[in-house]
């Protein structure tokens, strides 16, 4: 099993990368936000690999960080998610945006990743409840049911995912629904 290549960068065509590894080059499928921050053209690299060896196909996907790629095992084992799929939601959300999003129980932020309809949405927040934040340390349940609803209005107003959980911290906990965002919204213009 491959588990790790380092070698030059020999071609990049999203979401393929082809690296030179002594002479021998293995393309490897990597998500966006893998394959934005990889070094240019020529220079070196170094991908962890998750190797899927099928009856038609034997692929590579690579990426960055160990987070990734172990969001990207959790995810392949869910029933009807493939190694495509979850190279595309790995694309669309970061790993803390994905865990967040379980953990708030988001369907509306998975909805919008491409290939990604409600039914599935829902039966990966349910997979992943307890799994994906538990693993990054993050909270595994909203601190109250408000924060969400603050949350989710803040995104709704066209604000990013960054920005509303941002406005979110710098309010009470306590605070309700209509004055969060309010004092949100006042945070987030200055």
């Amino acid at each position: 099993m491959i588990g790790r290549l380092t070698g030059v960068i020999a071609e990049k065509s999203p979401p393929l990368v082809l690296i030179d590894v002594q002479g021998v080059g293995y393309e490897v499928d990597v998500p966006m936000s893998t394959f934005y921050n990889l070094p240019a053209l020529g220079e070196r690299v170094s991908l962890l690999i998750h190797f899927v060896v099928r009856e038609d196909a034997q692929i590579l996907f690579g990426f960055l960080t160990a987070e990734e790629r172990a969001t990207f095992r959790l995810l392949v084992k869910i029933s009807g998610v493939g190694p495509r799929m979850a190279l595309s939601l790995l694309s669309g959300l970061s790993v803390a945006e994905l865990a967040q999003a379980v953990s708030l129980q988001q369907t509306g932020r998975l909805v919008k990743v491409p290939g990604i309809g409600k039914k599935t949405a829902e039966r990966l927040l349910l997979e992943l409840k307890g799994k994906l934040g538990a693993d990054l340390g993050l909270p595994l349940a909203p601190a109250h049911d408000n924060q969400a609803d603050i949350l989710q209005a803040l995104v709704a107003l066209g604000y990013s995912d960054k920005e509303a959980a941002l406005a979110l911290k710098a309010l009470p906990a306590d605070v309700g629904v209509s004055d969060g965002i309010k004092l949100a919204l006042k945070a987030l213009t200055r």
